[in-house]
C-alpha cells in the first residue's frame, strides 16, 4: 500500500521515528504503529488530516472534585453497621452535582478515581477499575450520562503496589520491564523535581537490588517510555476509558515521562512526540474527545503543550492562580496585566484551562520570571498568616525552594498584605469574576463553589500539607449549610452559581473570543471580550483593592450609539459618560443590548 493509502499508518511512524530515534527497539517501528492503531482500533488508512474545530463554547464550565468529596452520613460516621448498605460516595456526587450544578457546569473532572495506594488517588494500583469505596464504572456512566466527563491518565507513574510493579520484581509478567532503573552510570545532577525525596529507590528484583526512577514519592515509581509496551499500554487504557464514557484526558505530571542522562528530564522533545502521537489517535478515535496537559512549569514552557495546535487541545493556565492572589492581596493590578497583555491567543482548536484553586496548592514554578524572589516571599508570609503551609521542591543542585502553597483559596483571601478585614468574601467572588470571565475555559473546584475552609483536622490525620484543602463533606450538612442563607457557605455558593449561571449567556465568552486588555490604572484590573461573531462586547472590571475607585465610563470608550448594561448586577448604563464608583472588590461585566420592546 502506498502513503496515501496509509495516512493514518504513516503519521504514527513519524511520531515512532522520532521518539525513539535514540533509543534501540527489538520491535520494527511498523509493527509498533500497526500495535498502536490496533489497541485505539483504527484501520491503518484513514486520513490523518483533522480540520481544526472549537470542541467548547461559552456554556462550558468544568467541576473539579474527588469521588468521594460529599458523603453520605452513614460513611462520614462510620458506623460498622451502616456502612456496607452506605450510599457509595459517586451516587451522592451525582446527586450534587443534579442538585446544585445543573444550570451552571457541563463537565465534572473526577480526579483518580482508581485503587490506590498514597496521594489521593494519584499513586494508582489498577487503571481498569473503580477504586470500589467509590462505586463502580456503572456509577460513572450515570454521571457522563448528564455532564461530560474529565478523568486522569496518571501516565508518569504508577503505585509501587500495582500488579505491573509485581511483575517488574519477579521479572516476568507484562510489567517486568515498564519501570526505570536508575543505573550507576546515569548522570541524574541535572533532574529537576517537584518534591525533596531522593530520586532513586532501592528494591530487590529476582536477580538482586536495584534503583528505580522515583520522581514524585517512593510509593510512586516510574514508567520508563523507552519501553513501546508502555506507550502501548497507555493507548490501550485511553481506548478503554473512551468505551466507558470519558471525553476529556488529564495527562497528570506529563511534563516527566521522558528521562534521559544529563538533561533535565523535564519537558524533553520526546515528551512533546509523545503528546502528539496521543493527540492524533485519540481524535481520529474520537473527534469530540480532548486533551489537557498538566504541567506546572513556568509559563513560556506550559505555553509549547499547545505544540502547532498538534499537542494538547487544553493547558492548564498553572500562572493565573499565584499571579491573580498576588493582584488581590497587593492591591496592585500591573503584574497581571502584563502577564494578560503577553498571553497569545490560543489557536482554534485550542485554549487555556483557567482555574484559582485545585486539589493541588498554588504553584510557583508558573510564577517564576513573573513575579520576583521577593514578591513570591511577600506572598508566601501574607498566606502563611492566614494558615497556609508552603511545600519545597529539590532543585538541580540539591538545594530547595517552595514548590506551592497549601491553602483554601476561601482562607486565602481574607486578607490582603496589611492583614484580615470584611472583605473576604468580596474578594473571592472578585477572584473567580475574573477567571471566568479570561479567555478560555474555567475550572471550579467544588470547594470554591461552596467556600471550604482549611481542614487542619485532614491535613494533621494524613501528614501531607496538600490535605488541607481537600476536605470531605458529610452531604446533609453540606445541604443545611446551603440552605440557611446566613451561613459563608450559602452566601458563596449564591453569588457564585448566579456568576457562573450569568457567564454562559454570553456569547462573549466563549473560550476563543477575542480578549484585549484595559489600561485602568494600578487598582482597576480591566479587559475587554468580543464575541466570535462581532456581536458583543463585555468589557470585564474590577476593583482590586479594599477601597472604593472611581471609573471613568468615558475611558473605556463605550459606543454611544449602542445600550449598555451590566450583566451581573442588571444595571443599566443611561449616562455613559459618567463616573461610576466601584465599591471594594466589585466586579462588572458591561456588555451591549439592544432593549426589548
Amino acid at each position: 500500500m502506498d502513503v496515501y493509502t496509509q495516512t493514518l499508518l504513516h503519521r504514527v511512524m513519524q511520531h515512532l521515528k522520532f521518539i525513539y530515534s535514540e533509543v534501540e527497539v527489538s520491535t520494527p517501528l511498523s509493527v509498533i504503529a500497526q500495535t498502536v492503531l490496533k489497541a485505539m482500533r483504527l484501520a491503518p488508512d484513514l486520513d490523518a488530516e483533522k480540520t481544526a474545530h472549537a470542541l467548547w463554547s461559552e456554556q462550558d464550565v468544568v467541576l473539579v472534585t474527588y469521588g468521594d468529596s460529599v458523603l453520605s452520613e452513614a460513611l462520614v460516621e462510620g458506623d460498622a453497621e451502616t456502612v456496607g448498605q452506605a450510599e457509595k460516595p459517586l451516587v451522592t456526587l451525582k446527586k450534587f452535582l443534579d442538585d446544585y450544578t445543573k444550570d451552571c457546569v457541563s463537565t465534572v473532572h473526577i480526579l483518580p478515581f482508581f485503587p490506590y495506594s498514597s496521594d489521593d488517588g494519584f499513586s494508582v494500583m489498577n487503571y481498569s477499575e473503580i477504586n470500589q469505596s467509590l462505586g463502580d464504572w456503572s456509577h460513572l456512566t450515570d454521571i457522563a450520562d448528564t455532564h461530560r466527563l474529565m478523568a486522569d491518565v496518571v501516565i508518569n507513574h504508577c503505585s509501587i503496589r500495582c500488579v505491573w510493579f509485581e511483575d517488574f520484581l519477579r521479572e516476568e509478567g507484562p510489567g517486568h520491564n515498564f519501570f526505570r532503573i536508575v543505573g550507576a552510570e546515569e548522570d541524574v545532577s541535572q533532574v529537576i523535581r517537584p518534591r525533596t525525596n531522593a530520586l532513586a529507590y532501592e528494591v530487590e528484583r529476582a536477580s538482586g537490588p536495584v534503583n528505580v526512577w522515583c520522581t514524585f514519592s517512593h510509593d510512586q515509581v516510574d514508567f520508563d517510555f523507552r519501553n513501546p509496551d508502555v506507550l502501548i499500554e497507555f493507548v490501550r487504557i485511553i481506548r478503554f476509558y473512551l468505551d466507558r464514557g470519558i471525553r476529556v484526558f488529564r495527562l497528570d505530571a506529563v511534563g516527566f515521562i521522558w528521562k534521559k542522562s544529563g538533561s533535565t528530564c523535564l519537558n524533553l522533545e520526546e515528551t512533546h512526540e509523545i503528546v502528539r502521537l496521543l493527540r492524533t489517535v485519540i481524535e481520529q478515535a474520537e473527534p469530540n474527545a480532548i486533551l489537557i496537559t498538566e504541567t506546572n512549569v513556568p509559563h513560556q514552557e506550559n505555553l509549547a503543550y499547545f505544540g502547532n495546535a498538534n499537542e494538547a487541545h487544553c493547558i492548564y493556565n498553572f500562572s493565573l492562580p499565584p499571579l491573580l492572589l498576588n493582584t488581590l492581596i497587593t492591591g496592585d493590578c500591573c503584574v497581571l496585566r502584563q502577564w494578560m497583555m503577553n498571553m497569545p491567543p490560543a489557536r482554534l482548536g485550542s485554549a487555556y484551562f483557567n482555574f484559582i484553586a485545585s486539589h493541588d496548592g498554588i504553584g510557583l514554578r508558573p510564577a517564576e520570571g513573573l513575579l520576583s524572589d521577593e514578591e513570591i516571599e511577600h506572598l508566601i508570609r501574607a498566606l502563611t498568616h492566614r494558615g497556609a503551609r508552603v511545600s519545597l521542591r529539590t532543585l538541580e543542585n540539591n538545594e530547595t525552594r517552595p514548590y506551592e502553597i497549601n491553602i483554601a483559596l476561601f482562607d486565602a483571601l481574607q486578607g490582603t498584605s496589611d492583614g484580615p478585614d470584611q472583605w473576604g468574601l468580596d474578594r473571592f467572588v472578585c477572584a473567580h469574576a475574573i477567571m471566568v470571565a479570561m479567555e478560555g475555559i474555567p475550572g471550579i473546584y467544588i470547594h470554591s463553589l461552596v467556600g471550604t475552609r482549611n481542614d487542619y483536622e485532614k491535613m494533621e490525620h494524613t501528614g501531607r500539607y496538600r490535605s488541607i484543602n481537600r476536605h470531605r463533606w458529610n452531604y446533609r450538612d453540606l445541604c443545611d449549610q446551603l440552605s440557611d442563607e446566613s451561613t459563608d457557605y450559602a452566601k458563596v455558593y449564591s453569588r457564585m452559581s448566579h456568576l457562573l449561571i450569568t457567564r454562559i449567556k454570553q456569547p462573549a465568552f466563549h473560550p476563543n473570543a477575542t480578549q484585549c486588555v484595559l489600561h485602568l490604572g494600578h487598582h482597576l484590573f480591566g479587559f475587554l471580550r468580543q464575541s466570535l461573531d462581532k456581536s458583543q462586547d463585555i468589557y470585564c472590571i474590577y476593583n482590586i483593592t479594599c477601597e472604593d475607585q472611581e471609573l471613568t465610563l468615558a475611558d473605556i470608550n463605550l459606543v454611544s450609539t449602542m445600550h449598555w448594561k451590566d450583566v451581573i448586577s442588571g444595571l443599566i448604563l443611561t449616562d455613559q459618560c459618567a463616573c461610576w464608583i466601584l465599591k471594594p472588590y466589585q466586579a462588572v461585566w458591561i456588555t451591549n443590548f439592544t432593549p426589548s420592546s
